[in-house]
């Protein structure tokens, strides 16, 4: 198969637009969505506001390539947690324990700045309905693996499971508590973990262990 090779002019462009988003995370994590402005962003990067419009004619333009860059990187982990080895159990503890880790992390603040400014929610939603679709089925798979396992219970529908799991690695009370440091990730993901599985669980299972 033959190679796609970049041209010097292709990468110098492609890590121009890294360096961008990168730039422009930073401000929106200093300033928040609405004092955030290109002008201070092309500074930075140290290119003209004119260069950074060929890349992003406008900053709700460079603010969902933001999202859409943290989502890819999200789904990337799902993608990694479902094809590893072990129950189905401890897949779901990998992807909460990724999930409230990044809350107090630079990606989970900047999922929250974004979604936090009202104006940019019919967008981010747009977006946002494409890369979460993927995920749920991911995430629907891996729970009807868990039921032909015997792990869960099959009286328990999917989707009742699947909604409660996706509500639960996107709590905004959970980002208060780990922000606030009462309780760590690995806290939250054994106390949660507790109360999901313990409540999925096939009965016949529980009682054979």
């Amino acid at each position: 198969m033959r190679e796609t090779t970049l041209s010097l002019k292709e990468r110098q462009r492609q890590q121009r637009e890294e360096l961008i988003l990168q730039t422009a995370a930073e401000v929106l994590l200093e300033k928040g969505y609405h004092e955030m402005n290109m002008e201070e962003v092309a500074a930075r990067v140290g290119i003209a506001k004119g260069t950074l419009y060929l890349h992003f004619p406008r900053k709700e333009d460079l603010v969902l390539a933001l999202l859409e860059q943290q989502m890819q990187d999200i789904l990337q982990s799902v993608h990694q947690a479902a094809i590893a080895p072990g129950s189905v159990r401890s897949r779901l503890e990998c992807l909460l324990q990724i999930s409230y880790t990044r809350m107090k992390g630079q990606r989970g603040r900047i999922l929250y700045a974004l979604f936090g400014a009202v104006e940019l929610r019919p967008l981010l939603r747009e977006r946002h309905h494409t890369l979460f679709e993927q995920f749920s089925t991911i995430l629907e798979r891996l729970i009807d693996e868990g039921k032909s396992s015997g792990e869960f219970d099959t009286a328990i529908p999917t989707s009742i499971m699947l909604h409660t799991f996706t509500s639960l690695l996107a709590s905004y009370s959970f980002k208060r508590l780990i922000l606030d440091d009462t309780v760590s990730p690995d806290e939250l993901v054994r106390y949660v973990g507790q109360i999901f599985f313990r409540g999925v669980a096939n009965p016949l299972h529980v009682s054979e262990a």
